[in-house]
């Protein structure tokens, strides 16, 4: 297993949400402490919509599903942690792990000292952190004028939106910024495009840290085309979406299944079969360590 490149790295960052960001830390997960997720916090659907509903809390559901992610010791602790109720009472479809992280939060002075206990019950080694320690909603304009509000009705546009914005704007986590100034390699994706990757780069502090970091910044596309407004994006609109923010040129590389075409970014995109076998969807954890270990390797002859 090709990691050898990667293991010289001191400080690598991902950012993102959702599945896709889970299964890039948990390849990465043999860095430990060298790891950082930045993690989205604004999704408002299923456990997690009701507990921001009821509570005025950040979003635990991507934390939590990043924690479990990062698991390397299966335990009672960890099944727990991602317990979800059944039945039809007022818990049914709850999990665990949100409840438990709402509780802490609760208990502490920063909704980062909630995941740092529950890391410590976990063993979990990597650092994880919420792109903002402040509730906030993903919003989005469409090409008609409306506003929306919310990632679940994001999704369920039938176009893409033309902007995306934050409300109430928050700033972000101060040790999320740092990490990222800090950083030698800075990771994007894979994952909903609108409602994981891109909710952290609204974030002021967020694409000043990029800017001033010296690492190089590498996109993972999706193997496979979304359901929804972001499915309708080429691989070059998505790049543009992203320099929108980090600036023109920021991309350094692009990871991405073969046969996309990426218009002004095709001398910067690695075309490689990423795929878990039987789960075309999915990133297989070794191909894509070795992908990245390759794309890091070039970077660094350049």
């Amino acid at each position: 297993m090709p990691t050898h490149r990667l293991e010289t790295l001191q400080k690598v960052v991902a950012l993102g949400g959702g599945h896709g960001m889970g299964r890039v830390l948990s390849a990465l997960s043999f860095l430990g402490p060298r790891l950082t997720g930045i993690v989205t916090t604004t999704d408002n659907g299923g456990s997690t919509g009701r507990l921001r509903k009821n509570q005025d809390c950040i979003a635990w559901g991507d934390l939590r599903n990043c924690l479990n992610q990062l698991v390397t010791q299966p335990s009672t602790g960890s099944m727990l942690f991602e317990y979800r109720f059944g039945g039809q009472g007022e818990l049914a479809g709850h999990n665990l792990g949100n409840l438990m992280l709402l509780a802490l939060d609760n208990l502490c002075v920063r909704p980062l000292d909630a995941i740092s206990l529950i890391r410590g019950m976990l063993r979990i080694e990597s650092h994880l952190l919420p792109m903002s320690e402040f509730p906030t909603d993903l919003c989005a304009r469409t090409p008609h004028g409306h506003h929306i509000i919310g990632e679940v009705s994001v999704d369920e546009l039938d176009t893409p939106p033309t902007s995306l914005f934050l409300h109430p704007p928050v700033p972000a986590t101060r040790e999320a910024a740092q990490a990222l100034i800090d950083a030698e390699l800075i990771l994007l994706g894979p994952g909903s495009f609108f409602t994981s990757i891109m909710p952290p780069l609204l974030l002021p502090e967020v694409c000043e840290a990029i800017s001033h970091s010296r690492a190089p910044v590498m996109f993972i596309s999706n193997l496979v085309k979304e359901e929804g407004p972001a499915g309708q994006l080429s691989l070059s609109e998505q790049c543009r979406w992203l320099e929108s923010k980090l600036g023109r040129g920021r991309l350094d590389a692009i990871l991405a299944p073969p046969g996309c075409e990426a218009g002004d970014w095709d001398d910067r995109v690695s075309q490689q079969p990423l795929g878990e076998e039987g789960l075309s969807h999915r990133h297989d954890r070794a191909k894509l360590q070795a992908a990245l270990a390759e794309l890091v390797s070039r970077a660094r002859s350049a």
